[in-house]
């Protein structure tokens, strides 16, 4: 198609206007073709990508883990080959790429290592399907200790999101290398176990059924495995018990489970007449002082 004689004296008056660097001439002309070329290289590979994205989720033969997985990778080999195309249609010669690899690389192994480390780790995790959006998991000790469900798998890092709605972006080498809880690894069941202490003139057999019957009032907790009652210990004032009960929605709390098994026990004690232990010590005085008064 021809050219109209008027926008070919726009084009050349632009690409008049420019400068020579090393054996390149940089004018207007050419900065605009290449802004032009790269968005347009931006906006086909957002669309690929996307593409890409919806035609995993219709396969329906591959789990969660590894639609992620082909996302990702189809989504890096996307993206190189649309930078590819645009520096060839902007008409940079592919061949210059040559002289900057040695640089690339000694980037990688010094100031990328990390970073490709991470996105390396990400893979690895989706692949061998020990951590996956849904789970629910607990990483560090103490008060460093995070429990929370995997939200994403990202390149660099896990997102995590607790009960309190705290988001953590955990990097993905730290979970390869350190001890991970994952409660719904191979199966989503989940012991909770919920300690009561009762007055040592309790009935032991009698105590056992009120805390089994208050199990069996919550939803959440599974009939199989039954809820069990341990004797775990006395002490001077206390008979100590563990209620153990199962569930399987461990992302939507175990504290608040708890508390409200605790709040049910209290009331059942209260109505039949169990007795928590009231701490109370005997002094025993051998000898008088003479002259001491009582009154």
């Amino acid at each position: 198609m021809a050219i109209a004689p008027e926008i070919t004296a726009v084009i050349a008056q632009l690409d008049a206007i420019g400068f020579d660097y090393g054996k390149s001439y940089v004018s207007v002309w050419r900065a605009l073709v290449a802004l032009t070329v790269g968005l347009l290289v931006f906006v086909a590979g957002l669309l690929a990508s996307r593409g890409l994205r919806r035609l995993f989720r219709r396969i329906s033969r591959l789990d969660q883990s590894q639609r992620l997985v082909g996302e990702k990778l189809l989504g890096v080999v996307v993206w190189m080959v649309a930078i590819l195309v645009g520096a060839d249609m902007i008409g940079i010669d592919l061949t210059a790429f040559a002289v900057f690899s040695g640089a690339f690389g000694l980037a990688i192994g010094f100031g990328l290592q990390k970073t490709f480390g991470n996105l390396l780790a990400g893979i690895i995790l989706l692949l061998d399907r020990s951590i996956k959006p849904g789970d629910v998991i607990a990483v560090g000790e103490g008060t460093r200790r995070t429990v929370g469900q995997v939200n994403r798998v990202g390149v660099r890092a896990v997102s995590v999101i607790t009960r309190d709605r705290v988001e953590f972006l955990i990097p993905n080498d730290t979970l390869m290398s350190s001890t991970v809880e994952n409660w719904s690894f191979s199966s989503r069941d989940v012991r909770v176990k919920v300690p009561v202490k009762v007055d040592t003139a309790s009935d032991i057999a009698f105590v056992e059924k009120l805390l089994l019957a208050e199990a069996g009032c919550h939803a959440r907790v599974l009939a199989q495995p039954e809820p069990n009652v341990w004797l775990t210990g006395f002490d001077e004032n206390a008979i100590h018990f563990e209620l153990q009960l199962w569930i399987e929605d461990p992302e939507d709390g175990l504290g608040n489970l708890q508390s409200d098994i605790l709040k049910g026990v209290w009331q059942r004690f209260k109505e039949n007449g169990v007795n928590l232990p009231i701490s109370q010590h005997d002094l025993a005085i051998k000898e008088w002082p003479e002259g001491t008064k009582f009154f």
